[in-house]
């Protein structure tokens, strides 16, 4: 089977789901039998999103093989449950990146290097790269919305690919907003019909319209959009607003979507096999009214985004344990000794999870604290495990000046110190310690109670790591290191053993956590919060 290509784009305003669109489409192709892989190009001049704010863009994801990606990617491998990798997380940066560095070494040979063919043959590339590895469909989103001038060399190199392919081939999703005005009771057009019009200005015509709405679509609108629009009705695909994300398959599944898809695409296998996550639903619709709150104590919290995989990580792993949880987002900058108990005493868990920069890291300290004295449920997520040693060196073992390098180089106690392959590195992006690597669990730990193995592999994203000149006096003290990096140099995971559940991790779990399969670390802190 020749490779098949699916262009996802969206219109009118950003926020309309482009995202859990072509995540759920991947899982209803998945579902029927197809190799599918997700992809995403987003216009900015970044290399990638490491170096951003998650204020800017949301939290960084990361991949088995060590990319730093656009957030769009955890939702694919949430839905879809395949690990993806570099080339599937694509910025106008890393593009021009790569087209300077090929000129730079006159692979141009002498010509003038514009961005019609060079820049659009390189996005192409990264299309294209699919090819003969096994995969029969490749998703492609493109951040942004059309129309956006940063976006518009993206919109030509896809308009490319339908021409150099055949019809059968190529398919063009457009994601656009019905607005509904409550006021007379109506479902406006326009805004599809514009956003139509300004695509098909660029030399593409949308095969199928995903309308995102709050209300049904009448089936005289359903017409009209698609007389307008130049589509056929039954590719006019309402998507409503879903009261879990993960219904989304199911719904668009009842509209069409992969009907349509594997009409347009002329695909043999149309039977879905969707009782797996239909079964999924059923769990989540059937959790209990019972309802534990955790805390999630970070300096990004005015954006949820910022946490969204730890979010996501808590709602699985309530799905698991039959339970609703509670999710409050609390500033560490405004935790101090004297309101910490204020703050927190409502919440039955807590995680402290990754970040960078010493703003907000003694509330961070504090809420550990609070944590480790009143055996409340406890997740440390990178910074948060190395924060969890500084309070345990600071308030057990009673070494006051113990700090981090990265907030103190003249700490008399380091214990949290740089690695050594990173204490030369002067660039920011993309060279930190990233991606899957493994860690062996000690016996008789809570971490090999939870994942019921000895060895396991997550995926990473630091610069600092536990100090292991500190290790054996934290051990004696009771701060058990439980999980390390299979030579035994690399601290991967520390746990209080007298405590209902304490334990902290230099890797960040929720990055492989899928809702049909939680992350154990997740499931085991929801686990301790029911009373």
């Amino acid at each position: 089977m020749r490779t098949k290509y699916i262009f996802v784009t969206g219109g009118v305003v950003s926020g309309l789901g482009k995202g859990i669109t072509a995540a759920s489409l991947g899982r209803l192709l998945k579902n029927r039998g197809y190799k599918v892989v997700n992809q995403k190009f987003d216009p900015y001049i970044n290399v990638d999103p490491g170096t951003m704010s998650p204020y800017e863009h949301g939290e960084v994801f990361v991949t088995d093989d060590g990319a730093e990606t656009d957030l769009d990617l955890g939702h694919y491998e949430r839905f879809t449950d395949e690990n993806l990798n570099k080339n599937c997380s694509i910025t106008m940066g890393k593009i021009y990146q790569e087209v300077i560095e090929r000129e730079r070494r006159g692979d141009y040979l002498g010509k003038t290097v514009q961005v019609i063919p060079h820049i659009t043959n390189a996005i192409k590339e990264k299309i294209y790269s699919f090819e003969n590895k096994d995969v029969d469909i490749v998703i492609t989103e493109i951040g942004g919305t059309v129309g956006d001038i940063e976006g518009l060399s993206i919109i030509e190199a896809i308009r490319q690919v339908g021409l150099e392919n055949s019809a059968e081939d190529v398919i063009y999703i457009h994601v656009t907003l019905l607005p509904y005005i409550s006021g007379s009771n109506e479902l406006k057009s326009k805004p599809t019909q514009h956003s139509v019009k300004e695509l098909q200005s660029f030399g593409i015509k949308p095969d199928i319209l995903v309308c995102r709405t709050e209300v049904e679509i009448p089936d005289n609108l359903r017409e009209k959009i698609a007389l307008f629009c130049n589509v056929r009705k039954s590719s006019v695909i309402a998507n409503k607003t879903a009261s879990c994300l993960y219904e989304v398959p199911i719904m668009l599944e009842k509209e069409g979507l992969a009907d349509a898809v594997c009409t347009h695409l002329k695909l043999d296998k149309c039977k879905a096999n969707n009782q797996g996550w239909e079964k999924l639903i059923d769990k989540i619709n059937h959790v209990s009214d019972k309802e534990v709150t955790v805390a999630i104590v970070g300096k990004y919290v005015k954006l949820e985004d910022s946490y969204l995989s730890v979010i996501e990580s808590l709602h699985h792993a309530g799905f698991e344990n039959g339970v609703k949880v509670k999710i409050e987002l609390i500033d560490s900058e405004k935790i101090t000794s004297k309101n910490v108990k204020e703050m927190l005493q409502k919440c039955d868990g807590i995680i402290v999870p990754g970040g960078f920069g010493n703003r907000g890291i003694e509330g961070k300290i504090q809420t550990i604290k609070y944590a480790r004295e009143n055996k409340i449920p406890f997740l440390g997520i990178c910074l948060g495990m190395q924060m969890a040693v500084v309070e345990f060196a600071r308030d057990v073992l009673e070494l006051k000046g113990a700090n981090s390098e990265e907030f103190d180089e003249i700490s008399e106690d380091p214990v949290i110190h740089i690695m050594y392959d990173q204490k030369d590195v002067t660039k920011k992006g993309g060279t930190m310690r990233l991606g899957s690597y493994p860690c062996v669990i000690k016996d008789q730990t809570l971490a090999k109670k939870v994942y019921k193995t000895d060895r396991i592999d997550e995926r990473h994203r630091h610069r600092f790591e536990y100090n292991n000149e500190y290790k054996e006096k934290m051990e004696e003290a009771g701060l058990i290191v439980s999980g390390t990096s299979p030579d035994g140099k690399l601290v991967e995971i520390v746990e209080i053993q007298d405590h209902p559940y304490f334990i902290a991790t230099q890797f960040h779990p929720e990055f492989k956590s899928r809702p049909d399969k939680p992350s154990p670390l997740f499931v085991g802190l929801v686990k301790a919060c029911i009373k």
